[in-house]
């Protein structure tokens, strides 16, 4: 396996909630058109996946469907939680 190679100047890493030696590493490449999103687990990429950079609106609009979801289910729970604390 190759080693780790630093992430481009646009890039982050996100570590993964199950162990922080599993990460998701994400980076452009404009010269390439595409959004890499690669696997690692410690300092190993076990798999990539290039997506084109015109379909990462619609990535985006599918990661905010869920957080909205999430978020307004959280809020929800958190309401019916102080309704139950307060009565």
């Amino acid at each position: 396996m190759l080693p780790a190679t630093p992430l481009p100047r646009a890039g982050e890493i996100y570590l993964d909630a199950r162990s922080p030696s599993r990460a998701l590493r994400v980076s452009w490449h404009e010269e390439a058109g595409v959004v890499v999103l690669s696997l690692w687990r410690a300092n190993v990429c076990v798999s990539t996946f290039q997506l084109p950079v015109e379909e990462v609106p619609d990535l985006l609009d599918v990661l905010r469907a869920g957080l909205d979801a999430s978020y307004a289910s959280a809020l929800a729970h958190r309401r019916a939680t102080r309704l139950s604390d307060a009565g």
